[in-house]
């Protein structure tokens, strides 16, 4: 089943976030290299594909889990969790409608 994992980033993160980053990043590549990630990326905190110093709010991951509790233990292991960057997680179940 499909899952979203919604992570709210605490205010002034952005240079932990970069430092964290590629160990984030190399968990998510092996969510698309199993065939299970259908799309993750981060929220800028302003209407800019590039917010620069202005940061992120937080990030958005929608991926197969078999449980869950799989994708909660998945999200409670992320690099950002354990650095401090994000204040909230959010993990749900999630129903693909569209695209079909």
């Amino acid at each position: 089943m499909l899952y979203v994992i919604i992570g709210e980033d605490r205010p002034n993160s952005l240079g932990a976030r970069l430092e964290a980053r590629p160990a984030h990043a190399a968990r998510l590549k092996v969510l698309q290299e199993e065939g299970r990630m259908i799309l993750a990326g981060p929220c800028p905190a302003i209407d800019s594909p590039d917010p620069g110093p202005a940061g992120f709010t937080g990030s958005l991951i929608v991926a197969e889990f078999a449980s869950l509790d799989a994708a909660r233990a998945w999200a409670d292991a992320d690099p950002y969790v354990a650095a401090g960057i994000y204040a909230k997680v959010i993990v749900k179940p999630f129903k693909r409608v569209w695209p079909a």
